[in-house]
């Protein structure tokens, strides 16, 4: 066919078909002893799946061992608490310190480590972090941001954050680059020269990898012919010469769960949610605590052995709970157990006014996109979302991680349940979601989120109480959302704790709050003013208008201002309470 070049070209065909002749296939036990060393900073990477099954190999390897890590993470959850229970991370670089799953809250043990100073928690937020090892991964030394300005996080990240002068005369935020040692990622699949596959979305994405110094540890599900990566070559994240072992470790990710999106031959598999809040219960009692470590760590000799204790039942049943209508039977099952009666808890009565004051600002000011947060701000987000779907006005929620147009279905609150995958339009990664849909110049996004403490200028605190000594959770994405979204709905637990004069440490500045829904009562700032002033108060029974406003004042932390055109909320109707309890079938929020 090809005459005198017929040698030639097949000599070629012959050694394109070739695997490489180097295999960075390795054991994890052996992998982690080889690239693993006490002082070192590694990361572990959240390109939305996390490397479980590394985080349990270097806790097994170094447990009690004080090796005097510091590990950077988007979020410290689930089981890695465990790097600082046994005492294996000195300091870490992070977002979110806490419980996530299914609800977001303190964890005792980051807080008595804090409180004790046997751990260092150096604080960014979900933009800020990725951005860091983006410019890392650049080669660059500062990155721009639009975030941080105005938080306490720019006083006590002074080093690696600045406001600089822009050429133009403006002023921009720089966050400093970040380049771990070590980069520890989980993924579906590899060839054996390390050419990674992760299937979105991408949440942090594999900027990491690149930043790290030394490569990555990866683990996956299955080890892959290399002409089996080049049908799906656009889910291929990382290249082979970064990375120093690929480490067969099936159900890696477990307890957390792995998306199909894109590859539906994968065989996906969801959260285990029992698994997690037994972790999690087990984080507030010392003996309990000890009991669970030894019978899913210490008492394990491999991630072969977890996997089984794990067991075949667990596994299929996870698999089938990632399926896209899991949901109906979810609810289902649970529908007999659903509160039915119009009586409503504060927390419903908070959620119901949030949504309609949400559904209100979003067609009134032509906002197209909803930023939610974790909790009763979700919540919120979704019931208003779809009353204006009733109202033929379309928007599209987003969620930090990189769902962009989703859907929200029904029996499961979390937000990044795996119910809600599919339903997504786009699915992309932090960047495009926090970077550009919420914190480009020409967004039209509206945020929604929860608070541990608002003040009466709208500042969020969800990081520390200093005063107390006490850790709460940090950031996430707050600050982003803040500082970027066009209007901020804040939801929160009225008392004077959570609503103080003034919060000591600034999570995210509240200049962009423009509406606060407590328990109590809905707060807004008048047009041109910065302080809250009572707009609405909730319906008490057999409490008069004036009773109801010194109520309001003796749980406020601030000198309560109240408009003169006060009103009375209206109740929750029957249907909005049941469009509330479907999504929360267990109370997770609503009590």
């Amino acid at each position: 066919m090809f005459g005198v070049f017929e040698d030639r070209v097949n000599d070629k065909l012959e050694l394109a078909g070739k695997e490489g002749p180097e295999s960075k296939i390795m054991g994890l036990r052996e992998a982690v002893a080889s690239l693993i060393r006490p002082g070192m900073h590694f990361h572990v990477g959240h390109a939305y799946m996390r490397p479980n099954a590394a985080v349990y190999e270097i806790c097994r390897q170094w447990w009690g061992k004080d090796p005097a890590f510091t590990i950077s993470s988007l979020g410290f959850i689930a089981n890695m608490v465990l790097f600082v229970y046994g005492g294996l991370a000195r300091r870490i670089i992070t977002t979110f310190c806490g419980d996530s799953y299914p609800f977001p809250g303190p964890n005792r043990i980051y807080q008595d480590a804090y409180r004790e100073g046997r751990l260092e928690i150096e604080n960014w937020t979900v933009l800020t972090l990725p951005q860091r090892l983006l410019a890392g991964a650049l080669g660059v030394e500062w990155m721009p941001t639009h975030s941080i300005v105005g938080s306490s996080m720019q006083e006590e990240n002074a080093r690696d954050f600045c406001v600089v002068e822009t050429p133009d005369g403006g002023r921009t935020g720089m966050v400093r680059a970040m380049r771990p040692d070590l980069t520890l990622i989980h993924a579906w699949a590899a060839d054996r020269a390390g050419n990674v596959l992760l299937t979105p979305p991408y949440a942090e994405n594999a900027h990491a990898v690149f930043a790290a110094r030394e490569g990555a540890l990866v683990t996956v599900e299955k080890v892959v012919e290399t002409a089996e990566l080049r049908r799906y070559s656009h889910f291929v994240k990382v290249p082979g010469y970064l990375v120093r072992a690929v480490c067969p470790a099936p159900m890696g990710v477990h307890p957390s769960g792995a998306s199909n999106q894109g590859i539906k031959e994968l065989d996906a598999y969801a959260e285990d949610e029992e698994f997690m809040l037994e972790l999690r219960e087990a984080c507030k009692d010392p003996e309990a605590m000890e009991s669970w470590v030894r019978e899913w760590l210490l008492d394990i000799a491999d991630h072969d052995q977890y996997v089984g204790k794990v067991g075949f039942e667990k596994i299929w049943f996870l698999k089938g709970r990632a399926a896209t209508d899991a949901w109906k039977s979810e609810l289902a099952t649970r529908a007999a157990d659903i509160r039915r009666e119009p009586e409503y808890t504060p927390t419903e009565m908070m959620v119901i006014e949030a949504a309609r004051l949400l559904r209100r600002s979003v067609s009134a000011k032509g906002y197209c996109t909803i930023l939610a947060g974790i909790g009763a701000s979700n919540l919120a987000a979704w019931k208003a979302w779809y009353d204006l779907r009733r109202d033929g006005y379309q928007a599209d929620l987003m969620a930090e991680v990189g769902f962009f147009g989703y859907t929200p279905m029904p029996a499961d609150p979390f937000i990044f349940n795996f119910r809600n995958f599919p339903t997504c339009t786009m699915l992309t990664d932090v960047f495009a979601v926090l970077g550009s849909m919420v914190g480009a110049a020409g967004n039209r996004a509206i945020g929604v989120l929860g608070a541990g403490q608002v003040d009466r200028f709208g500042n969020i605190n969800s990081t520390k109480v200093p005063e107390y000594d006490l850790f709460l959770v940090g950031s996430g994405g707050a600050c982003d959302v803040a500082l970027g979204a066009r209007e901020m709905l804040v939801t929160v637990v009225q008392d004077k704790m959570r609503t103080p004069e003034k919060v000591s440490y600034i999570t995210a500045p509240g200049h962009r709050v423009r509406t606060l829904v407590t328990t109590m009562g809905v707060f807004e700032k008048p047009p041109g003013e910065d302080e809250f002033v009572l707009e609405a108060y909730f319906p008490q029974a057999d409490m008069s208008e004036a009773e109801a406003v010194e109520r309001i004042r003796s749980q406020c932390g601030w000198e309560l201002l109240v408009a003169r055109g006060l009103r009375r909320a209206e109740p929750p109707r029957l249907d909005e309470l049941y469009d509330v309890r479907i999504f929360d079938p267990r109370d997770y929020f609503l009590t």
